[in-house]
């Protein structure tokens, strides 16, 4: 093989294995921001808006926290909170659960989770929409532009708008 050769060749790979990076990237990217939450529908056809619920994401490098807010049925106060970490490659979603807390609005104890355990599930991205279940028994996520949807199947349908 010639030096002319083998110089194409190692430009060509490099350009395909900086394509791939990028696409990670590029989804990543797709995450990042402040998200607000706009509006939840619920299975009976409900609607409901701040300040009946409150929801805010801030998804950074690598690093995300979740904070949602809501009104039981009967009117008690309820929340979930999350912080983790994640990654995103081109067909793979990962998150390792840092810290969360619950209340379910019941009067139970706030539970916690502090175990730090990791999961994964698969990504799909089309066109400018990246869609994927998050792990550990959350909902499904759709991500398109400024928007994003998260469907828990028999709960509810969230809503959110990216800020920045």
């Amino acid at each position: 093989m010639t030096s002319r050769n083998l110089k194409l060749r190692r430009s060509f790979w490099f350009a395909v294995a900086f394509l791939l990076m990028g696409c990670g990237i590029a989804q990543a990217q797709e995450l990042e921001g402040t998200w607000r939450l706009v509006m939840r529908k619920l299975p009976d056809g409900t609607t409901q808006a701040p300040p009946t619920v409150l929801g805010a994401y801030s998804v950074y490098k690598g690093l995300q926290n979740l904070n949602v807010f809501w009104r039981t049925p009967d009117g008690k106060p309820a929340f979930y909170s999350r912080i983790s970490t994640y990654k995103l490659s081109g067909t793979e979603y990962t998150e390792t659960l840092l810290a969360t807390a619950m209340d379910d609005g019941s009067g139970k104890p706030t539970t916690y989770n502090l175990k730090g355990v990791t999961e994964s599930t698969p990504a799909t991205h089309e066109g400018g929409r990246l869609a994927f279940k998050l792990p550990f028994d959350e909902p499904s996520a759709v991500f398109e532009g400024d928007k994003f949807t998260a469907t828990m199947e028999g709960q509810f349908v969230d809503y959110w708008e990216r800020l920045h």
